[in-house]
């Protein structure tokens, strides 16, 4: 399917369960070189009760998750739809969508993204391309993270590409070879502590800034081996659940000290992380408008200049590359990256379902 102009929807929900994220983007290609707008956009809110069952599913036997992953499918395509028919969106060529991660044990060949059944296709009346995780993981990749190609094709002019959602990851050139791979924890443990005072997020950081850091907190926190691993790697919630929460209780104190200690924590491993400390730093995700945490990023970068794009970028760049992903994947071209996940090999990864 080689053509010049791409008329696609991107379909992305994230770890921090914000909500599903939808982007109608147009995509360019003349002589090798691509370019994108993005049209409509939207983020779709999970009710309370489908981010209950999302962030319990860790949990679930299979035959709970085989019910979830049919539910979850059934509901994606509802969300689909209605963005389709509310934005009188005609012609695409395909949808792609990212489904929603469950489980993510790449060590034990395990990656499990929900709503990629191939009913779904069926359901919204439209070509699919997605499940771009689990060929990677047949590979011996970690199937993680998968934006960085993207961030290649389409955010070269920057030294690195950050996104703060639910994880941390970056992605940069390094000796002609792009290099990317998962930080830390962000949101998934910021939005818990928010949670517990009765609020969906930590607005701009106001209640983090107002807490104090627990220094031997912080020590243990930064000393944890993950931190110490070489990459390729990746982060699943399990290691939220397991390891950060568990680390955290343990301490008594406030909550507003927890979020406090918790983002000076982030900041921190997201400098250690930076091969070179200086050139510029695109910042997406919810996380950018976390201004305390980008003070603090600042603060520890401060020969970096940081850049903040406009709102559909910061929004929908993940809906956006998983886009590309798969108008890449109809092409039959490379879209994962073997130096990014740790793969045997590049490839095109993706299962294409038809309506």
């Amino acid at each position: 399917m080689f053509k010049h102009h791409y008329n696609v929807l991107g379909v992305m929900s994230g770890t921090s369960l914000d909500g599903v994220d939808l982007a109608h983007i147009h995509f360019f290609e003349e002589n090798g070189k691509w370019s994108f707008q993005i049209n409509e956009s939207e983020t779709i809110s999970y009710s309370e009760s489908w981010i209950n069952q999302l962030r319990k599913a860790v949990d679930f036997s299979d035959l709970e998750l085989k019910k979830l992953n049919e539910d979850y499918t059934i509901l994606l395509a509802e969300i689909i739809s209605n963005f389709i028919k509310s934005n009188k969106i005609e012609n695409l060529d395909v949808v792609c969508s990212h489904g929603h991660t469950i489980l993510h044990q790449p060590q034990n060949g395990i990656t499990l993204q929900i709503g990629n059944l191939p009913q779904i296709a069926r359901l919204i009346n439209q070509k699919v391309v997605c499940d771009f995780r689990v060929q990677d993981v047949k590979l011996g990749g970690q199937g993680a993270p998968l934006v960085p190609i993207g961030d290649q094709i389409l955010f070269s002019e920057y030294d690195y590409c950050l996104n703060l959602g639910g994880f941390s990851n970056v992605s940069f050139n390094e000796n002609g070879t792009r290099i990317a791979f998962d930080i830390s924890a962000v949101n998934t443990v910021l939005n818990f502590y928010a949670n517990k005072l009765g609020f969906d997020y930590d607005d701009k950081g106001k209640i983090s800034r107002s807490g104090n850091v627990s220094n031997d907190l912080l020590s243990e926190l930064n000393e944890l081996d993950y931190y110490q691993k070489s990459y390729p790697k990746s982060l699943g919630f399990e290691f939220v659940k397991t390891i950060l929460l568990p680390i955290i209780e343990n301490y008594k104190l406030s909550t507003e000290d927890k979020l406090r200690t918790f983002t000076e924590h982030v900041a921190m491993q997201i400098a250690l992380a930076l091969v070179k400390k200086t050139g510029t730093l695109l910042i997406t995700g919810g996380g950018a408008y976390n201004d305390f945490l980008i003070e603090k990023i600042q603060f520890f970068l401060p020969k970096m200049n940081i850049e903040i794009p406009d709102f559909k970028t910061i929004e929908f760049k993940e809906a956006l590359i998983f886009a590309l992903l798969g108008v890449l994947k109809l092409r039959n071209e490379i879209n994962v990256l073997a130096s990014v996940t740790g793969a045997k090999h590049n490839h095109s990864s993706g299962k294409i379902y038809n309506n």
